[in-house]
């Protein structure tokens, strides 16, 4: 399908007509862990095969440029339960911390405007939201009992996860409608290694990313990555089937994603492409017309918005996103709303992997041809002290960089994945989607890189972001997974590092200090 010259202003898009009055949709929201864009069989990854997505892609709408607003499992996933940046969600902005209770979730509205919600895999998390004083995990009520003998590889959870669907359905009743979020735990680390081999993949068809090494181990490792793609694959094509079933896939607004990018040095936890840019495909007969690709510039933040309008509810204005609705029910492919012409995000600390606790904080702003990034504690290590480098998970592929990184040809390998980086970076992901190649500190792009500085600060400003008034609240929020007793200074699991609250911004902080223990 072509793309090229459909820049359209909003107004301009044109809708397929559906009534204004129409029945509510079913909403089933199918979210894998740790997936980067190009790993489906739409986008011409030979190596994976994903019928049930490519068909979501093929009778819906394709769209090729989804963000999301951290590369890291619940700061993102707070994004799309809220509409609302990282910065803008005090605790559940950063890694595996709490999720305060004021805080607004589109599966609340859902809910009390009459729809059912549940979950199955993981939801919310890492992190504590009972500390807060959530009745629930904020992603709705939990159904994990069904569990499986045979998964195809020890690295693979035992969740069931189409069967706990089918127990969702079980209990509610059939004319009402629905919200259910599939939260598959796959492709997360751990994997068993050379399962991918094991189950009849081939070396040869793996593209290697240009910033990791072009070896076996690496290759492998890959492989066994795009085998757990499969399978929440193949538990989303059962989950359409038991709707196909009931005579309500047509019914249902099924949107897939991935929570951020690949588990690999240099993705997963980074601000680059392989770590931000997410497949998303969405399928709604009623109101979606089918066989298109858009490239319009979505953020996570876009999604609730979106969810809600989809159920004719407005969205809060706590929310920052827009919603994507205008651009789902459109007739026409490639870029449809020239005044997308940007998306954010942004990290804070991810794993236990500095002294104090601290984290590496950048931001980012990415534009259709550039991708800006500002670090903001350069002088950090961005993936850790060198005593772990924690913040990339333990893979092979780790290893084998590690191992080999004092030989000449793999010296690039080390310092892309795990070098100190300076205070800005720029790319231009058109000609360099690896972002292997900075050009900040080149005098021919200056300009670009001042324009977009500018605009990433006025937005985060705008958007209270405290790290523009200077504010270390971000470092001193709890984590509420385990802390490596190895590494000096503040190592206290589920409690604040006082050193650096930040008491100015006690709105965002107050109510969280009654949970302090």
């Amino acid at each position: 399908m072509g793309t090229a010259g459909l820049t359209l202003c909003l107004g301009g898009i044109g809708l397929n007509g559906c009534a204004a009055k129409r029945k509510r949709p079913n909403i089933l929201l199918a979210i894998s862990d740790d997936q980067s864009w190009l790993h489906t069989g739409t986008l011409g990854c030979r190596a994976v095969h994903t019928p049930a997505f490519d068909r979501i892609a093929a009778e819906g709408v394709l769209c090729s440029n989804a963000f999301c607003t951290a590369p890291q499992c619940s700061p993102n996933r707070a994004s799309l339960l809220t509409g609302r940046h990282l910065w803008q969600n005090a605790e559940a902005g950063t890694h595996a911390s709490s999720f305060p209770r004021r805080l607004i979730v589109y599966p609340d509205l859902l809910e009390n405007a009459g729809y059912a919600v549940g979950f199955t895999g993981k939801p919310w998390g890492p992190g504590n939201w009972r500390v807060s004083g959530w009745p629930r995990n904020p992603v709705g009520e939990e159904f994990n009992q069904a569990k499986t003998a045979t998964p195809p590889s020890s690295g693979i959870a035992r969740d069931d996860y189409a069967a706990n669907f089918k127990l969702f359905l079980a209990q509610i009743e059939r004319n009402r409608p629905f919200c259910f979020w599939y939260g598959c735990q796959e492709p997360h680390r751990d994997y068993e290694r050379g399962s991918g081999l094991n189950a009849g993949k081939k070396l040869e068809e793996v593209v290697v990313p240009p910033f990791l090494p072009d070896t076996e181990a690496v290759r492998s490792d890959l492989l066994d990555y795009l085998l757990e793609i499969e399978w929440f694959d193949r538990h989303l094509a059962e989950m359409m089937n038991l709707l196909a079933e009931r005579g309500e896939l047509d019914d249902t607004l099924i949107i897939v994603t991935s929570d951020n990018g690949m588990p690999f040095p240099r993705a997963k936890a980074n601000l680059y492409e392989f770590g931000v840019h997410l497949p998303l495909a969405v399928r709604y007969p009623a109101a979606v017309p089918q066989g298109r690709r858009i490239d319009d510039l979505i953020s996570f933040v876009d999604l609730a918005p979106t969810l809600l309008e989809a159920a004719g509810l407005a969205a809060p204005d706590t929310m920052t996103g827009r919603s994507i609705w205008p651009l789902l029910t459109a007739d026409k492919c490639g870029i449809l709303d020239s005044c997308r012409d940007h998306v954010l995000f942004g990290r804070e600390r991810h794993t236990h992997a500095r002294p104090d606790n601290l984290g590496y904080p950048s931001r980012a702003i990415r534009t259709h041809q550039y991708l800006y990034i500002w670090n903001i504690k350069p002088e950090r290590w961005p993936v850790g002290d060198p005593q772990g480098f924690y913040d990339v998970d333990a893979s092979p592929s780790k290893e084998y960089i590690l191992e080999h990184r004092s030989q000449e040809s793999f010296a690039d390998f080390f310092a892309l994945a795990f070098g100190v980086r300076s205070e800005e970076e720029l790319y231009d992901v058109t000609a360099d989607p690896a972002c292997l190649n900075n050009l900040a500190q080149l005098e021919s792009h200056a300009s670009i890189r001042q324009d977009l500085r500018a605009r990433l600060e006025s937005q985060l400003q705008t958007q209270g972001d405290p790290r523009m008034n200077g504010s270390e609240v971000f470092e001193s929020y709890p984590r509420f997974s385990p802390m490596r007793m190895e590494i000096p200074g503040f190592k206290e699991q589920n409690h604040y590092n006082l050193r650096y609250r930040a008491l100015e911004r006690e709105d965002d902080t107050n109510e969280s200090l009654q949970h302090q223990g």
